[in-house]
């Protein structure tokens, strides 16, 4: 575009009259042949847009347990299965809820009704399209006793369900629910392929149908999980043509790989993969890092049905004994903040007026000695038949910041006179073989923390023994708490209600609430389309693309 100014200059001198004729029928032909030259040079960089092609490869720590959504809790399972279903609604990027399979909803009759209007034409990989029967067969499903899972009671709200044709359904209830809208945010499962099936045995686990985004394409039992494209996903064809999950049962090996180019992305970097290992131009040149307050919170449960734990008091001494801080600096190296509940520190459930216990090895002893148990010669703690006091820690292989936290506890605990042996096992067997089972003292382990603050899965007596009250906590003032925040919509009661529940949680300490760590999530910078927000660095990934010249996986055609 310089040209055009300069020869414009040159044919207006005065002693050039006739190059000035001649550059004035020359002018058209240049300012084509310019625009031309700019065309061709940068064209390609402005209509560049979206490609198809291309894989996303990741890590997880353990194969999924079970993609059936409803009987599982698993993150890796969790993750998978989200790929291949879908829901009547959901949250968007900025965590406000919308349409998703349903084309519109209504909240009706002041809370009290729900009416969801499904989309047409969403099709199962099969080709059968999904209808209020699917949603109507996944309500049932949830509220069927033979149903091993643990999120029926949401669905058990529920007084009267209403289909009212094809692709309308109503949900009626007795009283308000705060939780009415987030139930419908579950999976809606095929009602043609899973009619009739034992859901503890059928291949349904192993095989499913999809309706969502990609389609199990293969799984090698620990060794990796592909996923293909879904070409009839009703919201249009992920660009990405494929997912795999790489099972790499160890967080140290899954940098390595990531490193190495073997893996594109990491959910979240370790504290001391972050501070030490990423800060070079050549890593920052390959990777993005994506710094977020993290929707989790680790903490130290307590077997209640242990003789060791049964006691609050021994429970608010090992509180007093701990210092959260020391275990924030050495296991997290300052990336985390310490909590005192299951609320994210921050957000509008939080109970800001609760004071954390001191740490203080005299208030711990003393409620030690409160609770029968002192101090031997050998400076052990022994009850009154002369047990010491001694428990095993379990915590799952792989997650090293989990074990230094065990580590710092175990030193920690030591100077109150009791012995702790840190075991740490498998994921799988972890969960299949200790937690479910309640086959253990205590465990180093971590929630998510959902957006809605009804923990009644999880806190309520009536689930205790299993699912996700594994530790069996039941207090009846807990159980009323709970009872009452889900129903009702009225913010600020719901805030009174779950800061007293907070209080009852924080007396009892069923868990040594620890910290809500930082999450670190890395991604290969091919990847084009990502866009930070509130719902996740993930919430708009099948929009993400990567520019055919820089793409590395090519997938051969099904």
């Amino acid at each position: 575009m310089i040209i055009l100014p300069l020869l414009h200059r040159l044919c207006r001198k005065p002693k050039v009259a006739t190059l000035q004729k001649q550059c004035a029928a020359f002018l058209p032909l240049c300012v084509i042949a310019c625009l031309c030259f700019w065309q061709a040079a940068c064209a390609p960089a402005f209509a560049q847009g979206e490609e198809y092609g291309d894989s996303f490869i990741t890590g997880t720590l353990a194969d999924p347990s079970n993609l059936i959504p409803a009987l599982s809790s698993d993150a890796s399972s969790s993750e998978v299965s989200g790929n291949f279903y879908v829901s009547l609604i959901k949250y968007d990027k900025s965590l406000v809820i919308v349409p998703y399979a349903a084309e519109s909803f209504e909240v009706l009759d002041e809370g009290l009704r729900l009416r969801f209007v499904l989309r047409k034409g969403i099709l199962w990989q099969d080709g059968v399209e999904l209808t209020a029967d699917d949603v109507e067969f996944t309500y049932k499903m949830m509220i069927d006793p033979a149903t091993p899972t643990a999120y029926a009671s949401d669905f058990k709200a529920v007084k009267e369900f209403r289909k009212l044709d094809k692709y309308t359904v109503e949900v009626l209830y007795d009283k308000p629910f705060a939780r009415s809208l987030t139930t419908w945010m579950s999976s809606i499962m095929p009602k043609h392929a899973l009619e009739g099936q034992n859901l503890r045995s059928t291949a349904f686990a192993r095989k499913p149908l999809s309706a969502g985004p990609y389609i199990l394409f293969e799984w090698k039992p620990g060794a990796r999980v592909n996923l293909r494209a879904n070409p009839t996903y009703f919201e249009g064809k992920p660009y990405i043509d494929q997912i795999v999950y790489r099972v790499i049962p160890d967080l140290t090996t899954m940098f390595l790989e990531l490193k190495a180019g073997k893996l594109d992305s990491l959910g979240s970097l370790t504290p001391q993969q972050y501070r030490y290992q990423t800060n070079t131009l050549e890593f920052r040149k390959e990777f993005t890092i994506f710094p977020s307050s993290s929707f989790t919170y680790t903490y130290l449960g307590y077997n209640l049905k242990s003789p060791l734990f049964s006691d609050k008091r021994v429970r608010q001494a090992l509180a007093h004994g701990i210092n959260k801080e020391d275990i924030i600096k050495g296991a997290l190296l300052g990336l985390g903040d310490p909590t005192i509940g299951p609320y994210q520190p921050g957000t509008w459930v939080y109970n800001t007026h609760i004071q954390p216990y001191a740490h203080s090895l005299e208030k711990a002893k003393a409620l030690l000695a409160e609770a029968g148990w002192q101090q031997g010669k050998d400076g052990v703690l022994r009850n009154e038949k002369g047990e010491p006091f001694s428990f095993t820690l379990l915590v799952n292989q792989g997650n090293e910041t989990r074990i230094k936290t065990a580590v710092i506890l175990q030193n920690q605990l030591k100077a109150l006179g009791i012995n702790v042996n840190i075991r740490t096992v498998e994921w799988a067997a972890f969960l299949q073989q200790f937690v479910n089972p309640g086959f253990f003292d205590a465990v180093i382990l971590a929630w998510t923390i959902p957006l809605d603050p009804d923990g009644y899965d999880v806190w309520h007596s009536s689930r205790a023994g299993g699912g996700l009250n594994f530790v069996n906590f039941k207090n009846e003032e807990a159980d009323k708490l709970l009872e009452e925040g889900r129903t009702t919509f009225d913010r600020d009661k719901r805030k009174r209600v779950y800061d007293r529940f907070q209080e009852v949680l924080h007396e009892e300490q069923p868990y040594c609430f620890l910290y809500v760590p930082h999450r670190l999530t890395v991604i290969q910078n091919r990847f084009k389309g990502l866009e930070t927000a509130p719902g996740g660095i993930f919430h708009n990934f099948t929009k993400w693309w990567v520019p055919a010249g820089d793409q590395r996986h090519r997938v051969q055609a099904q």
